[in-house]
């Protein structure tokens, strides 16, 4: 069974860039379509990015055109670029396959951006 793990997150001021990772422990070349989300504090889970295996990529409103979202199969790795952050954008980033699959959700990076 695949396990992700996610990494990269940390403190940042704002308009700062993170680079989060996702590392899966088994192939994701079969799964088309894979995904970042996060959980701010008190609120729900929300899905941030998707990129399916052939490269097509689809963005949240609130993250379109500061947040880049790739892959690399060979490696079995996704990545999520972000720049320009802002306060609002603090929680805990996950990724998953696209939809999300209860038994794949990971620890998650924290991500706080303040100054």
């Amino acid at each position: 069974q695949v396990q992700l793990v996610e990494s990269g997150g940390g403190l940042v001021q704002p308009g700062g860039s993170l680079t989060l990772s996702c590392r899966a422990s088994g192939s994701i070349f079969s799964r088309n379509v894979m995904g970042w989300y996060r959980q701010a504090p008190g609120k729900q889970r929300e899905w941030v990015a998707v990129v399916a295996r052939g490269g097509f990529t689809n963005y949240a409103d609130s993250v379109k055109g500061r947040f880049t979202i790739s892959r690399d199969n060979a490696k079995n790795m996704v990545y999520l670029q972000m720049n320009t952050l802002k306060p609002e954008d603090t929680a805990v980033y996950y990724c998953n396959f696209h939809p999300p699959s209860r038994p794949y959700w990971g620890q998650g990076t924290q991500v706080t951006v303040s100054s």
